[in-house]
Parts: structure tokens; C-alpha cells; sequence
């Protein structure tokens, strides 16, 4: 009776312990079911701790991070920009992907068992997978930050009523090169979503505008105390813009037409260009570059006759005359030969002009031999460095057959041998090549 007792009782122990397994076995395995639907404790997606979510919570997790407008410090201004405007796209489906074969991957029992003796899988990092065009980055930097927080530089301004000027300031442009890594590694950072863009470009005062230029020429013939009649004409070759005014005892005067100036020796210039006109493809012999270099540097009159008699001897005024008004400068001309006081030459011809016919034309005395105007003077003086630069220009246009950029060079040449150490000579920089002729 006892031995069956003890049976019984044996058999209902292990029937309670094979019960307890079962439900505990049971319940491990819905636990570790459900923990295996979640991604393990310490795993990241992108940076973005995601442990213990399953993946659409890690999904809106990780889009909420990179999501986060980014702060752009720039030019005393803080910009929040949407990722998605600087042409951020995240591929979260990749990540993703790559996390549940580190969730799902192993052996779901060999998982199980680690479970058992509570050991947590090791956390295997899933790295951002983004993509950043590049040129939307920079298209933003481009039209909206640069123009709203650049510190354009600032040029010199003239001090009214005086002679000179307040110095231009320097200013500030954004290094856009420099900007798109640091905004990309922004984009890229989970935590770091703020940028400060040091590094600029600093830009040099700006040069003063022609404009203001032309209102410190005026300043300075005002408190000059000049009384005469000035005319100023400049060309910005590199840019094409001018400078063209008069004035007559310190006031603004029409320069349409330009002002008649007696031309003096500044006539030389179109008599040298004239003979390059008639005889440019010929070499210059050694009588006749004698002749130009006095005519030139010693403004010699007797070799500036004998220069326009080889054009023609009797019209050789006539011929440069004729040259110029081909190149369009229908203010400029010579009516005779320069000859001398005591042997004066005849005037050849009388010439009107647009420049000479004004109604106020007599406030210069402009002499009837030689007559030009700076806008005249300062065109031809274009037209040779054209041609000496590209071989092109309006004195190839007009003269293609024997002008070409030889010998708008060799003009050049000459006009640099005009050496007097003062007016432009003394008013530029050390070193600069001034090719010019002066007149009295």
C-alpha cells in the first residue's frame, strides 16, 4: 500500500514539474517571439539608437531625427533649412533591410537559447544610407543665402566740396566650395544639425566707380579755381565704360557734340597713324623712323610737314583729314601743312564739324589749321590698341588692306618713346607704360 502511495506521489510530482516546464517554456518562448519582433538593446540605424523598437517605430524614429531642420550660421544670421530642400533624401527601406537581417538572421532557437541563459545578441550598427544632390545644395547657397547675408565690398566715395575720398570698405562673400562639405557633414549627423560657415572669402574695397571718378574730376576743378574750358574723355579697356565731360569756368557743359579743341601736336598722332594707313605692310626705313621719333618725341613741326608730304605733297593735310573722317571722327582734322611763323602755309582747306558749328564753339578759340575733340582723340587711341591687342577693331575694318596688328603695335612703340616725365607720366603708378603725345 505504501509503494503504491509512493507512486502515486512521484508520479504527481513529475506531472506538476513537466507542467511548471511547459508554462515556462511557453512563456519564454512568447517573450523571446516578441522580443525577436524588436531590434536588441544597443542596436543603431543611421546613428539613431533604435533598441527595443520594431522597425515602424525605428522607421519614424530615424525620420524624425534627419527630418530636423538644420541650423546654417552664416554673416551674423541663423537659417533653418529643411533637409529636404538642400536635396536630402534618406533611404530608410535600405537601412531598414539591412537591420532586420541583423534582427532576423540568426537561428531562431540558437536565438532562443541565448535568450534562455540571458545573453543579448551582439548589436551590429546599420551606417546612414542618404543621398544629397549636390547641385540643389549649392543652387540654395547660391540664391538664397549668399545674396541676403554677403557683405558686398564698398568702394571709395569722394568727399564733397573736396579732392579726395573715403576709403572703400572690404567685404564678405561666402566660400561656397567651402560651405557644401560642412552642410553635407550637418545633413549627415544625427546629433551635429548645426553649421557655423567660417569660412569666407574676403573681398578687396572695390575700386572706385567710374562715376564717382567723374565727380572728383569735377571737384577738382571747381575748388581748383579753374576758369577755363576742360574737356576729359576715359575708356576703361578692359570693360568698355567712359568717362566724357566739359565744362566752361567751373560749370557742366554739353558734350553733344563734343567741345572743338585747338589740336597742336596731339595731331601728330593722327598723322603717325596715317602713315601706317598708306604704307603699314611697308618696313619702316631708317630716314623715316628718324622722322617719326622727332616728330614724336621732340614734337618736332618740320618733321611732322615732311611726314604728310610723303602721303601726298600737296594734300598731305588733306590725306590724314579724309583717314580720320573714314574712321568716323568727324571732329578731328588739319587744313594745312604747320610751316612756321615767319614762312606760314597757306590753309588748304576750311572745315566745318559738328564740334566747331555748336553755338558756343567760339568759348574754345579753336584754331582753323587743326581742331580735334578728346572723345575724337581718346576713340583713335582705342582703335590702335584694339588692333594692337587682337587685330581687329575699326582701323582694320577701314584700312584691312595695309593696317594689321604689327603695325598698330609699332604705332604704340612710338607713342611709348614720348617721354617728358610729367602730366600722365607723372600721374601714374611707377613702373606703368604710358604711350601718348602731348600737345601745347
Amino acid at each position: 500500500m505504501r509503494n503504491r502511495n509512493s507512486n502515486i506521489i512521484l508520479r504527481g510530482t513529475a506531472i506538476l514539474l513537466l507542467s511548471i516546464a511547459i508554462v515556462l517554456t511557453t512563456s519564454s518562448l512568447v517573450g523571446y517571439s516578441r522580443e525577436r519582433n524588436n531590434y536588441p538593446s544597443g542596436m543603431t540605424i543611421a546613428g539613431v539608437p533604435v533598441g527595443g523598437l520594431d522597425p515602424q517605430a525605428a522607421s519614424q524614429r530615424i525620420l524624425e531625427v534627419y527630418n530636423t531642420p538644420i541650423e546654417i550660421q552664416y554673416g551674423g544670421g541663423n537659417i533653418q533649412v529643411n533637409p529636404t530642400i538642400l536635396g536630402f533624401q534618406l533611404d530608410t527601406e535600405s537601412m531598414l533591410a539591412a537591420a532586420d537581417l541583423s534582427r532576423t538572421g540568426s537561428s531562431f532557437w540558437s536565438g532562443f537559447w541565448d535568450y534562455l541563459w540571458n545573453r543579448d545578441p551582439k548589436p551590429v550598427p546599420v551606417p546612414l544610407r542618404a543621398t544629397i544632390t549636390e547641385e540643389r545644395l549649392r543652387a540654395y547657397l547660391q540664391t538664397e543665402v549668399a545674396p541676403r547675408y554677403d557683405q558686398p565690398p564698398t568702394s571709395a566715395q569722394p568727399v564733397p566740396g573736396s579732392t579726395s575720398f573715403t576709403p572703400g570698405q572690404p567685404g564678405q562673400m561666402l566660400d561656397i566650395d567651402r560651405a557644401v562639405p560642412l552642410i553635407e557633414d550637418a545633413l549627415r549627423s544625427p546629433t551635429s544639425r548645426s553649421v557655423a560657415l567660417a569660412s569666407t572669402q574676403n573681398v578687396s574695397a572695390a575700386r572706385p566707380t567710374l562715376q564717382n571718378l567723374e565727380i572728383l574730376m569735377k571737384q577738382l576743378v571747381t575748388t581748383s579755381g579753374f576758369d577755363g574750358v576742360i574737356g576729359v574723355y576715359m575708356l576703361d579697356l578692359q570693360n568698355g565704360q567712359e568717362i566724357n565731360f566739359a565744362m566752361n569756368q567751373g560749370q557742366d557743359i554739353s558734350v553733344t557734340p563734343d567741345v572743338a579743341f585747338t589740336a597742336s601736336s596731339t595731331i601728330k598722332i593722327p598723322i603717325l597713324v596715317s602713315y601706317f594707313i598708306q604704307n603699314g605692310k611697308s618696313p619702316v626705313d631708317d630716314a623715316t623712323n628718324d622722322l617719326i621719333l622727332n616728330m614724336i618725341r621732340q614734337s618736332e613741326n618740320p618733321a611732322s610737314d615732311q611726314m604728310m608730304a610723303r602721303l601726298d605733297p600737296n594734300r598731305g593735310p588733306l590725306i590724314v583729314t579724309e583717314y580720320m573722317q573714314k574712321l568716323g571722327l568727324q571732329n578731328t582734322f588739319i587744313g594745312g601743312y604747320f610751316c612756321n611763323a615767319a614762312n606760314p602755309c597757306p590753309l588748304l582747306q576750311k572745315f566745318s564739324t559738328p564740334a566747331n558749328q555748336r553755338a558756343d564753339a567760339y568759348i574754345t578759340e579753336p584754331d582753323v589749321y587743326n581742331q580735334t575733340t578728346v572723345s575724337d582723340m581718346g576713340m583713335l587711341l582705342e582703335d590702335i590698341y584694339q588692333c594692337s591687342q587682337t587685330g581687329g577693331g575699326a582701323l582694320v575694318a577701314a584700312f584691312p588692306d595695309t593696317i594689321n596688328q604689327n603695325s598698330c603695335k609699332q604705332i604704340i612703340n612710338y607713342l611709348e618713346q614720348n617721354k617728358i616725365g610729367q602730366l600722365l607720366e607723372a600721374g601714374v603708378p611707377e613702373g606703368t607704360t604710358v604711350a601718348m603725345k602731348h600737345g601745347w
